[in-house]
Parts: structure tokens; sequence; C-alpha cells
């Protein structure tokens, strides 16, 4: 079977984010909405530069694995209209597993807190990302190549998911029509998931669908205005401690906590939060006091 060439589709969307981004602060600055904080949006943007550069080099490790598995797949998917189809559900819904691992995991979240680390959210901040996840967190995908998706195909739907969830980084669209709110994940569904407010925490992990979050009991619709940020936020725009912070954080909790091995492992293993002397308190406890100080009120 004849291989087609890879194209890497983040790096023909550049323009468009960077028009885009720059059409956002005119608005912003013609409605006067909140100020826009350049610091930040700077910051998101050499992130977003770096996360680009590093993946030059990460992009070729992934085809590289993803290769290899693909030497031992179950079946072979033909490059054909329906295989796309089903690509684009079938990588969506491996998206959806690997976001919300990404929550529930600190090993993970050390990569992905990044992308949740700006206290504003506007287009600058879809292009807020990690400069570590690409070398490890391909590993989910590995599943699709074995059932016989050709790696190619699922890295191009993996570049076509990431910029779908560009356009949703905004607050100048409020709900669009409830069909489309049904189905897609939109930018009123992903506020949600950026928000700190306690009943928004680890919800809302769809990529393209919103319907995977329905499905798996994790959607949370827009009601309360969301605060957006981390539950501790790092207070820098400094990109080297935006991007390592938690992992240095991570190790430290390894390292000096006076407990057995086997709970200091489970400082990669558990949800961001969590301590071995059961003082920290991870987002499902922060939801969980919401929910019952919300009884309380009634």
């Amino acid at each position: 079977m004849q291989i087609p060439e890879f194209p890497n589709l983040i790096h023909y969307a550049i323009p468009f984010f960077v028009i885009t981004v720059i059409l956002e602060i005119v608005l912003t600055v013609k409605v006067k909405m909140t100020e826009y904080e350049f610091k930040d949006a700077g910051t998101s943007i050499i992130m977003g530069l770096g996360n680009v550069t590093i993946g030059l080099f990460t992009k070729g490790i992934v085809l590289g694995v993803f290769l290899f598995f693909y030497e031992y797949r179950f079946l072979t998917i033909p490059f054909t209209w329906w295989a796309w189809v089903l690509v684009l559900f079938a990588e969506d819904l491996t998206y959806y597993w690997a976001h919300r691992i990404g929550h529930l995991s600190r090993f993970f979240w050390a990569s992905h807190v990044v992308h949740h680390s700006s206290q504003k959210y506007n287009l600058s901040t879809a292009l807020r990302q990690t400069w570590t996840g690409g070398f490890y967190t391909f590993i989910f995908w590995i599943p699709l190549i074995l059932i016989g998706f050709h790696p190619i195909m699922v890295l191009v739907q993996m570049s076509i998911s990431l910029i779908y969830q560009y356009w949703i980084h905004t607050e100048f669209i409020s709900k669009l029509p409830k069909w489309i709110e049904a189905i897609f994940n939109t930018p009123s569904h992903h506020r949600v998931h950026h928000a700190t407010n306690p009943q928004y925490l680890d919800r809302n992990f769809a990529g393209v669908f919103i319907i995977w979050d329905k499905f798996f009991d994790s959607f949370e619709p827009e009601i309360e205005k969301p605060s957006y940020g981390l539950v501790k936020n790092i207070e820098t725009y400094n990109p080297l401690k935006i991007a390592f912070l938690e992992w240095y954080f991570m190790f430290k909790d390894f390292f000096t906590s006076k407990t057995s091995m086997i709970k200091k492992i489970k400082y990669f293993i558990k949800p961001p939060g969590w301590k071995h002397d059961d003082s920290g308190m991870v987002s499902k406890d922060l939801r969980a006091k919401w929910e019952k100080n919300k009884k309380v009120n009634i």
C-alpha cells in the first residue's frame, strides 16, 4: 500500500491563529470587555511556539513508534472515505480518555497543567501548550494503530482535533443552537472545562464531540460564570516555570515525603492535590464539599 505524505496541519494553521488572535484583541478593546492581558497572551504564544518547535522532533519519535506497532496490527484499514469518518470518532474517543486521565493522574497532569495555567480565557489560551507531553502522551493512541489505522491517518486526525479545539477558547461566543451544543464541543462547554469553580472541576473533557462526556457522566453545563486558571495558581509569566514547575513539585513530593515507597509512587499515579497523609484535596473532594454546602444553603 502506498503511504501518503504526512502534512503538518498545525504549521499551515499558524497564520490563521495569528490573524484571529489579533482580531480578538481588536474586538476586545472595541466592546470594552475585561482588559486584555498582553503579558499572559504573550506567554501563551511563546508556549505555543515552543510546542511547535519541540513537535518537529517529537512527531518523528511518535511516527516511528506508531510505525513499529503498525507491523503488529490486527487489521488493515484502507485510506478510504469511510475510514476517515471512522477514525474521526475513534480518535476523538481516544482523546477524551487521554484528556480525562491527564486530569486524574499527576504524571500526565504535569504536562497538561500548562494548558490550564492561564487565568484568562481567549484564543491565545489555546496556544498555551505543553513542552513535555509530546514525549509520552502519544501512548494512548497506540491502540488505534493496533486496530489497523495507519499512523499517518491517526496523526492527521490528531492535528485536525487540535485545530478544531482552537476556536472554542473564547468568551465572545455565548451559546450556539441547541443541536450543536448537544453534539459538539463548544466555547460554552470548554469554558466549563477551564474553570476552577468547584462544580466545573474535571468536567467536559471533549475534543470535538461532547457526546462522550454525556455518555461517561462527566458533562457539566455552563451556568455560573467561570473563573479560570488553577485551583492554586502559579502566578508567573515565565515560560520555563510554566513548562516545568509541576514536574519539579511532583518529584519534590516523591523524594521528600516521609512515607513508604508505595505511597511515594502514588504521587505519580494519584490526581493532583493528593497527599500521602490525607492532608490534600483532589478535585472530587472539592466538588463534594461544594455540593454539601449547596444542600446546606438551600
